[in-house]
């Protein structure tokens, strides 16, 4: 009976929280020459005018400095907390980036957002924690950062919200209108309960307009409005940033789901919450058996989880576009908010994801600033070639800064985040993305090198062959200095007129010589090999005035 009661009645989710990370790539403005290595200036010279302000870090006033905030920082190994909380401001000579390579800066005035999942649903409303904007020093990767909450919402209802609230933009459209996988509506809200911005993901002509027109996907009205005074590259609305999408329109996502029992939920449940699939009933599998066979071992971590002991009720799921944590309600540890494991869902796990995206989504950063370089290299043109090169070189010199400063396989001694970590990035596959764009980056650079040396060898070539004939030119015109002629007493015009003599014709033979520098060279070869005839010789040096082929 209690069986039954468990399969017809979805359990209810006590409090649920979600963090949307979207990775964006930053479109330097065709007016600049460099690449910006501070972005977040071009927000803070708008002012008041801004929505987006930084946010102080903790480490300011030690008295404001509390233990979540010293728990969080010994969390990660030495070299992680510089990436992440820069140097202390005492030291001596520092120079770059300053404090922190990352910036953050913070919208306060979308308060709830308001969402209607399809038809049938009422609105559901949803408190907004924060939402962060985060840059990083030296590059053109910015991730906006969304965290909202609820509580005592049913399973069905959290899975349909983490299936569709975090997406870009439709990607296929209902017999109805509606835009496919998206919620129906999805609305900010002020404080006071004013909407800000709605949703247009049902307005499918401007969706295929933009992509027809521009080769690149729109993003929802919604969207847009979050991210302003940044502009979605190509289009019309201005901006004092630029931005595409450089990963997948689904938004990597983190969840924290309590309940009041987490071992009445069945096999089903935990595979839709790992893989973040369509809502459906508990005692139903959302892929076959097979695709699922290895669920436990591919997608969870079970340190805290036993089925036969209630003590034990905490679970990670992971898929590498989603982190998902579920636990027990009534465990103080789990539910606290400042040292329990809601606040390490907020902050230790919510920063292991940011750098396993920030990762991922810099790598393919630089996959695309390789395309963009080799597919506007033209071998004909000098300039083109040119601008190749200094772009290369220019890619090379930072992604060495990038793996000097930004990359790094561990990032905690402690097993569990340790373990999670290396979950995490093994399904988002960044160490065999780093070293295909690793490879490539040395493969262009390894071309360069050769490019450069190939052309060294012709300069040497040519200088040979001059030096060579006019060796002979020397020689010959030798006399004019050997006092066989004198010519002291001759008139100005006389010596001039010598001079001019000497004078053309070795101009004409040096840069005839340079023009057939590739043949004379290889007549010079030929000169120098006994083996050959003074004919074959001869054939080599008849090349000069051939037609080539």
């Amino acid at each position: 009976m209690n069986e039954a009661t468990t399969i017809t009645s979805p359990p209810l989710v006590r409090h649920f929280r979600q963090i949307l990370l979207w990775p964006l790539r930053v479109i330097p403005s065709q007016t600049e020459e460099t690449h910006f290595s501070k972005y977040w200036e071009l927000l803070e010279t708008l002012g008041e005018r801004c929505p987006w302000q930084e946010v102080a870090d903790e480490f300011g006033d030690p008295a404001d400095f509390q233990e979540r905030h010293y728990k969080e920082f010994v969390t990660f190994l030495p070299y992680v907390q510089r990436f992440l909380y820069g140097e202390g401001a005492g030291r001596k000579g520092q120079t770059g980036y300053g404090k922190s390579p990352i910036r953050v800066f913070r919208r306060r005035d979308i308060a709830q957002m308001r969402v209607v999942l399809d038809e049938q649903a009422p609105p559901l409303l949803l408190q907004i924690a924060h939402v962060d904007l985060y840059f990083f020093y030296d590059l053109d990767i910015i991730i906006l950062v969304l965290e909202f909450f609820a509580n005592d919402i049913p399973l069905l209802i959290a899975e349909d919200i983490l299936f569709k609230v975090g997406r870009a933009y439709p990607s296929f459209w209902e017999a109805d209108g509606r835009g496919g996988e998206c919620p129906q509506r999805v609305e900010w809200l002020s404080a006071m309960g004013e909407t800000l911005a709605v949703s247009d993901y049902e307005n499918r002509h401007r969706y295929l307009s933009f992509v027809c027109q521009h080769r690149s996907p729109n993003v929802s009205a919604h969207w847009e409005y979050l991210l302003w005074p940044l502009a979605l590259h190509h289009s019309d609305r201005e901006g004092v940033i630029c931005y595409r999408e450089i990963e997948y329109h689904r938004m990597p996502l983190l969840a924290y789901l309590s309940f009041s029992d987490p071992q009445a939920l069945t096999r089903g449940d935990f595979a839709r919450l790992a893989l973040i699939t369509k809502a459906g009933p508990s005692e139903t599998l959302p892929y076959s058996e097979t695709e699922l066979a290895h669920f436990e071992q591919h997608y969870c971590n079970d340190k805290f989880w036993n089925p036969a002991n209630p003590a034990m009720s905490s679970r990670y799921l992971c898929c590498g576009h989603a982190f998902v944590v579920i636990g027990k309600a009534s465990e103080r540890f789990f539910v606290d908010p400042e040292t329990g494991l809601l606040g390490q869902f907020r902050h230790q796990y919510f920063l292991i994801n940011l750098i396993a995206h920030f990762h991922k989504g810099t790598l393919m950063l630089f996959s695309e600033w390789l395309v963009e370089a080799i597919s506007q290299l033209d071998i004909r043109d000098t300039d083109s070639v040119r601008t190749f090169k200094r772009e290369v070189r220019r890619i090379m010199e930072t992604f060495l800064r990038f793996n000097q400063r930004y990359w790094f396989h561990e990032v905690s001694n402690q097993v569990l985040v340790r373990d999670l970590f290396r979950l995490l990035t093994g399904h988002l596959n960044t160490d065999q993305i780093y070293q295909d764009v690793s490879t490539s980056v040395k493969e262009m650079n390894q071309y360069l090198d050769s490019d450069s040396l190939r052309r060294q060898a012709n300069t040497v070539v040519r200088l040979t062959v001059v030096t060579t004939l006019g060796l002979i030119a020397t020689v010959s015109t030798g006399f004019l200095g050997m006092n066989i002629f004198d010519e002291t007493d001759n008139p100005g015009w006389v010596k001039f007129l010598i001079f001019t003599v000497v004078f053309i014709p070795s101009t004409l033979l040096v840069n005839y010589a340079v023009a057939h520098s590739k043949v004379l060279s290889d007549f010079l070869e030929a000169l120098a090999d006994k083996r050959l005839t003074w004919w074959d010789r001869l054939n080599i040096l008849f090349r000069i005035w051939r037609k080539p082929r």
